[in-house]
């Protein structure tokens, strides 16, 4: 981790709002890569707008189906999001090489233009481009290198998962490692550079933001996915078998949702060996984190007090059952690192008394989601009268509908419900739901992309518990934003105190 440690202050300092938009939904976004002008015409949007928080989902490199929740390393940055323009303006990629540019998502193994941008690289970058490359590595070589390794060792046994590698390579046996570093000198190079390009164009989109007001807040997920580069190479730190596969994996339990639950697959912690050396790992990633984003949505908080543990060879969630975590002496160890912690707890679902304690001990926000205030009576803790200022309200989230999906599928009763609570406005959804948010005590309010652009349920980016149809591939076109939304949006934030 870089020795550089970024200010923290609490980020929920007054009437706030934002929307959520992931940057793969930005017009731009592959094959081309939106980490540009488009971001930054996005950034300008919501300056225009008067908001001043911009959310996404996970940055890290998604596998295969693209979730940013099962990524390949917890700190490795998703390299399909790199901007080519900014490359050809580099000039790093020249006419010829703007050919090679892939259809469809760019492999993260094997990237022909980003090829091309590593040779453009090489002979026309001038010397202050060479020494950022050369510091970026020394920076973050405590991640980067097992990271390069996972990656090239993962695209030399056929993509295999890393416990199906030989034994030597799967277990890290030093001198296997050694020749394979060896092996694969070139392409770990170019992987390297490719996490600097997207780095080097993160920073830039962060620094335009803050410059233009705007606070990037990012999203962590408690858990990581088995195949990844942090299980790899820190293996003591999860409860894996000897052969490398979960023990126990995590999940919840049964609901009212779901009669099996949700078994998400993803190793748990060996806690016991984080906490011998202080939750080193975790301060490492936290540390990461606020390099790249100024707040943090911590998803699935409740795992922190305790976790819904299932034997691996289980197909559901159903024999699950809960253990302990030690979610107070690790956030003892974060505020001793970081001082007040700029963090959100999404706490949905059935959240327990120890895991408020846990939250509000900490000074954490919690989440409201309107979308869910209307069942239940005048005691759901979503409705809007039930707020509270440090709290983060929400229309939606990702994996919900978009608003005016959501209202279209309501019964008729629980129409009814929803706009007798809202007063029977006139004006036609997603507008009255957007306005209650705004007009919710909490700090911040963050309205996805969707809402704002009244669009209906074709355009959600997730389904929960589904890996079929388009998930996680929405993206919006600047032709939908209807004439004058920044300014109507900007009478509605002032309105309401959060411009």
């Amino acid at each position: 981790m870089s020795e550089h440690v970024p200010e923290v202050r609490s980020s929920l300092d007054r009437r706030r709002a934002g929307i959520l938009l992931h940057p793969t939904s930005l017009p731009g976004c592959a094959p081309e890569g939106a980490l540009g002008n488009e971001a930054h015409r996005f950034i300008d949007f919501l300056a225009a707008c008067g908001f001043t928080v911009w959310q996404v989902l996970p940055l890290n490199q998604p596998h295969e189906g693209g979730s940013p929740y099962q990524c390949m390393s917890v700190h490795a940055g998703h390299t399909g999001l790199i901007c080519l323009n900014t490359l050809r303006q580099q000039g790093w990629l020249d006419a010829e090489a703007s050919n090679l540019v892939e259809s469809g998502q760019r492999d993260p193994f094997s990237s022909p233009v980003l090829q091309a941008a590593w040779r453009g690289f090489q002979h026309q970058a001038d010397t202050a481009a060479q020494a950022a490359f050369t510091a970026f590595k020394t920076t973050h070589q405590s991640w980067l290198e097992d990271y390069v390794l996972y990656l090239g060792l993962k695209a030399t046994h056929d993509r295999a998962p890393w416990w199906d590698w030989p034994v030597p390579l799967r277990d890290r046996e030093p001198q296997a490692l050694a020749a394979a570093r060896r092996q694969l000198a070139d392409d770990l190079e170019q992987y390297r550079f490719e996490q600097f390009l997207f780095h080097e164009q993160w920073h830039a989109v962060k620094q335009y933001a803050n410059q233009r007001g705007i606070l990037l807040f990012g999203d962590m997920p408690i858990f990581v996915a088995c195949d990844s580069a942090d299980v790899w190479s820190h293996r003591s730190l999860f409860d894996l078998n000897d052969q490398g596969h979960p023990n126990h994996v995590a999940g919840v339990p049964p609901d009212y949702f779901s009669a099996t639950g949700q078994r998400w697959g993803n190793p748990h912690y060996r806690w016991d060996n984080m906490a011998a050396d202080g939750f080193a790992w975790w301060i490492e990633r936290l540390g990461a984190a606020l390099e790249m984003v100024d707040l943090i949505r911590i998803d699935h908080f409740r795992g922190f007090e305790a976790y819904w543990s299932i034997p691996a060879d289980e197909a559901t969630a159903i024999n699950g059952h809960w253990v302990p975590a030690p979610g107070r002496d690790l956030f003892a160890a974060l505020k001793a690192r970081f001082g007040a912690l700029p963090l959100v707890a999404e706490d949905l679902g059935v959240i327990t008394p120890a895991v408020e304690a846990l939250r509000d001990d900490n000074g954490l926000p919690g989440m409201k989601i309107l979308q869910f205030a209307f069942t239940g009576g005048n005691t759901n803790p979503y409705l809007p009268h039930r707020h509270r200022d440090n709290a983060v309200v929400y229309t939606g989230t990702h994996d919900n509908d978009t608003t005016l999906g959501w209202f279209n599928d309501c019964d008729e009763g629980l129409r009814a419900q929803v706009m007798e609570y809202l007063g029977h406005p006139t004006e036609a959804m997603p507008w009255p739901l957007v306005r209650c948010a705004l007009a919710s005590v909490a700090r911040l309010a963050i309205l996805p992309m969707q809402d704002i652009l009244a669009l209906d349920g074709r355009h959600r980016m997730n389904v929960p518990g589904t890996c079929e149809g388009s998930n996680w591939s929405w993206r919006f076109d600047w032709h939908q934003v209807p004439p004058g939304l920044a300014e109507d949006m900007h009478r509605m934030l002032t309105l309401y105190g959060r411009c």
